[in-house]
């Protein structure tokens, strides 16, 4: 008997382009992967069944960071950090989806914006815990300063 296998390849690029306090671009990084978190992997499933909730739009759609280096886990329902973390609204037309199987999720975090170590990051949908939060990310990628600008782009294909 023949059996096929079938699989879904999620693959989650994270990328953060960091601004000095005169706008010049000091640093680009990138990292893959993050953990897809139960309630976020609920949400996917009653949407693709019909069920109405709060979408992944430019309307709804939060990137978060926090400082926080608690591990994933997949029951966490959002930042783990006690207090440095900050949910920022999409950036203008963001996100982009329906093409190459693919979602892009972009947020500014400006001067005053996040400024300490940034060790976690996700995308909801809302601006705070207590909403959907599709995934969590752990990885340390620098302290952001007073001044700085960093944008923060999240790129989720399935294949």
């Amino acid at each position: 008997m023949d059996r096929m296998i079938e699989r879904i390849q999620e693959n989650a690029v994270w990328r953060i382009e960091k601004y000095d306090a005169q706008g010049k671009l000091f640093e680009v990084s990138e990292f893959r992967g993050n953990l897809l978190l139960n309630e976020g992997i609920n949400d996917i499933w009653n949407k693709v069944a019909g069920v109405a909730g709060t979408a992944f739009d430019n309307g709804n759609a939060y990137l978060g960071v926090g400082d926080s280096n608690t591990a994933a886990a997949a029951s966490q329902t959002g930042l783990q950090a006690a207090s440095n973390k900050l949910y920022k609204a999409m950036d203008g037309d963001y996100p982009t989806y329906g093409t190459s199987q693919q979602i892009v999720f972009r947020a500014t975090f400006g001067s005053s914006d996040a400024n300490w170590a940034w060790e976690e990051f996700t995308v909801a949908n809302g601006d705070s815990d207590s909403d959907v939060n599709l995934n969590r990310k752990v990885q340390s990628q620098g302290t952001k300063e007073e001044g700085q600008t960093w944008v923060l782009t999240l790129t989720i294909t399935l294949s």
